[in-house]
């Protein structure tokens, strides 16, 4: 007999998804808002291509926030696009997957490289609630003028502090402070940011 892990919890799966606890993506609602995203990403996608003037405000539509002067190259990949908020004048590049099951905020001022993968979802460990697709998510930040490299995976439930740097390639499994590099696989900070006005970094 199956387990019924959500006895005596009125809530819908989408509900539970909101709340971070552990929920299973065939909720009617889960699905009407992941076509939408979908729609959306791909509307924004053809329009930037052919230059429409309403790309834009198809982006803006898509996501939660997007702060003034901001960029994002496509393709975008996210899965509801409203749980993800960019703020002004970060300049995204290509290929960005921001799986926003939990938020995302991405702060001012960043850099964030071309296939940079921002993975907000979790699953059980154990075998038997895994095979029965309960999942669960935690949110990411990632502070001002952070650089993300191309190619960096960050993790769900990673913060990441103001003005860092994460080399190319890079898994961040755990918080990064502000003003540091931090490079590898598990990221591990290297250096600190001297904080003078054009600094090296």
């Amino acid at each position: 007999m199956p387990t019924d892990y959500f006895a005596g919890d009125p809530r819908t799966h989408h509900e539970r998804m909101l709340a971070g606890d552990l929920y299973i993506a065939d909720d009617p609602e889960i699905g009407r808002r992941t076509q939408r995203a979908m729609r959306l990403q791909d509307e924004y996608r053809r329009a930037a291509v052919e230059g429409d003037a309403s790309a834009g405000a198809v982006l803006a539509d898509l996501l939660g926030t997007l702060g003034e002067g901001a960029v994002i190259r496509p393709p975008l990949f996210v899965d509801y696009g409203e749980n993800l908020h960019v703020g002004a004048r970060t300049f995204v590049n290509y290929h960005l997957t921001a799986l926003d099951v939990a938020p995302i905020t991405i702060g001012a001022d960043c850099q964030i490289g071309p296939n940079v993968q921002l993975l907000t979802p979790t699953h059980p460990v154990e075998p038997a609630p895994r095979r029965d697709k309960l999942e669960a998510a935690r949110p990411i930040t990632i502070g001002d003028n952070v650089w993300l490299g191309g190619g960096v995976i960050v993790c769900p439930g990673i913060t990441i502090g103001d003005n860092s740097v994460v080399g190319a390639g890079s898994v961040v499994t755990r918080d990064v402070p502000a003003n540091v590099v931090a490079v590898g696989n598990p990221a591990r900070v290297v250096r600190s940011i001297a904080e003078e006005p054009g600094a090296d970094a």
